[in-house]
């Protein structure tokens, strides 16, 4: 039953995509460009998905639990880090340089166009560095922490 709902939710987010022209990566560079060939319609596009998500997360707040879960997961972090500013501007100077985002990158996979293969392999290569920089840093960290532990226990021994 999970399975389905995933998949009728992919569904119907795909099918947004490609109504609203998110599959274009034109439109999506003319929506970006405010000097030149501006194309405000996608504005209504992030209006509706706003509002849409409004409602969704206030309706499951005052759910005690989700449909198709156990337990919600709430972000628990509410401060700013390198990794909440560096990662969004990552984000943002591949999309206006693409057109793409993750998700109508992959949508667009079923048309095989060239720039948008590239743009797949790239966003792939892309998440596993972050995510080999992450797992060198947290083992960095362990290390030092380690170390730590050590020097103070030979501090007081």
């Amino acid at each position: 039953m999970t399975l389905l709902v995933y998949a009728l939710a992919g569904l119907l987010f795909g099918s947004g995509l490609v109504i609203s022209g998110m599959l274009d990566p034109a439109k999506v560079l003319n929506f970006l460009d405010f000097a030149g060939s501006w194309d405000p319609s996608l504005a209504f596009v992030l209006g509706g998905a706003v509002i849409v998500a409004a409602i969704g997360f206030r309706i499951a707040a005052r759910r005690a639990r989700p449909v198709l879960a156990r337990q919600f997961h709430w972000p628990t972090r509410s401060d700013i880090d390198a990794r909440v500013l560096i990662g969004p501007t990552i984000f943002g100077i591949g999309w206006g340089l693409s057109g793409f985002c993750p998700g109508p990158a992959v949508a667009s996979l079923a048309l095989l166009a060239p720039g948008t293969i590239v743009f797949v392999v790239a966003l792939i290569a892309g998440m596993a560095l972050a995510r080999w920089i992450l797992d060198r840093k947290s083992a960095s960290d362990a290390n030092q922490d380690e170390d730590t532990a050590l020097t103070r226990s030979n501090a007081l021994g």
